[in-house]
C-alpha cells in the first residue's frame, strides 16, 4: 500500500520508499533540521499525516537544502524536491499538507 501525499505528488510512494530517502536526508542534513522532519521519514510513518501549512513550508526548505547537498545522490535528491515542492505549494495556499 502506497502513501498519498497532497499537494502535486502525482503517484503514491511506499513506505520503504520514503523510509529510504530519510537515510539519504539525514545525511544531508544538520541533526537539528533532521529531527525537524524524521517523523515523516524515520520508517515509522502513522498516516494520516496533516502538517500545518507553516510547518510544511519550512520542511519544503529543508526537503531543498537536502536535495543540493553533494553527498545526495540525483534520483534522491529529485524525489526530496517533488515533495519539497508540494510541501511549497500547501504552505503558499495556507492549506494543510497531507500524507494518508
Amino acid at each position: 500500500m502506497g502513501i498519498s501525499i497532497s499537494h502535486g505528488v502525482p503517484s503514491t510512494r511506499s513506505a520503504l520508499t520514503i523510509s529510504n530517502l530519510g537515510k539519504h536526508l539525514a545525511h544531508a542534513l544538520a541533526g537539528s533540521e533532521w529531527r525537524e522532519i524524521s517523523h515523516l521519514f524515520d520508517g515509522r510513518l502513522y498516516t494520516p499525516v496533516h502538517t500545518p501549512s507553516a510547518q510544511a513550508g519550512r520542511i519544503g526548505d529543508l526537503l531543498h537544502k537536502a536535495a543540493r547537498h553533494r553527498a545526495m545522490e540525483a534520483e534522491w535528491g529529485d524525489l526530496a524536491i517533488l515533495l519539497g515542492d508540494a510541501a511549497h505549494r500547501a504552505a503558499r495556499a495556507g492549506q494543510t499538507w497531507k500524507w494518508s
